[in-house]
């Protein structure tokens, strides 16, 4: 591809890497592009964030297509990924201690997979506190770092699937296929609260967004070898 066709609007698939943000990952495919064409400007945006400790499909828009973000946001999208049981943590993920521990030795693979059917269709989530949503001007997880209690208003949410896929206590691993909106941190949570237990989220990969597959995706430093072909 030429200059042109990134300004013209290009949309690009990238497998992100475990421990980048999206921002780093747009910056990094920006700064690829302007260094190979020599120019100052170029919009690259993302359509849909993926947490720091998750991996897979990032739609990255590029010139004119950045005006497409909103399109793509919208989409269904699929994840891959483990729930721990036996042990909450206050992000619902790894990105903090486990602050309360929880006796699994009595949970049956049958009730494991039986809970999943409370959380098809149209549901009510609360999202993590620690998220990049605002509440009167701040992003929930500067409350959450000062210790600050605050209300979050539940969303409504549409998953069509969730599947567990193998379980290996106390991890149980999954697929999900869930509507814009959807934090599986947040699901992970509510899952272990279904089995009158503890759980928190351990690994999540995004599979899909729309028709987009991370199969079709490359990595940011198989993108960058791309330019010195």
């Amino acid at each position: 591809m030429d200059l042109e066709d990134y300004l013209s609007g290009q949309v690009l698939l990238i497998d992100k890497p475990l421990k980048w943000t999206s921002f780093q990952v747009v910056n990094k495919i920006r700064w690829l592009i302007k260094q190979q064409f020599g120019i100052k400007k170029i919009k690259v945006g993302h359509a849909g964030t993926l947490d720091p400790l998750a991996t897979g499909l990032l739609i990255l828009c590029t010139g004119k297509f950045t005006k497409k973000i909103e399109t793509y946001q919208a989409q269904i999208k699929e994840y891959t990924g483990t729930i721990t049981l036996g042990g909450t943590t206050p992000s619902y993920d790894l990105e903090s201690e486990i602050d309360q521990i929880f006796d699994i030795t009595e949970i049956t693979s049958e009730e494991i997979k039986g809970a999943t059917q409370q959380f098809i269709g149209e549901i009510q989530q609360q999202p993590p506190i620690f998220s990049a949503l605002k509440k009167d001007g701040k992003r929930l997880y500067e409350y959450a770092r000062a210790g600050e209690e605050v209300e979050i208003p539940t969303r409504t949410i549409h998953i069509s699937e969730f599947e567990i896929t193998n379980i290996e206590m106390p991890n149980v691993e999954f697929r999900v296929v869930c509507s814009k909106g959807t934090y599986i941190r947040s699901l992970a949570h509510d899952f272990g609260k279904a089995l009158n237990n503890g759980a928190h989220l351990s690994a999540l990969r995004r599979t899909k967004i729309g028709d987009f597959s991370v199969a079709d995706a490359v990595g940011v430093l198989e993108f960058e070898e791309q330019f010195k072909k």
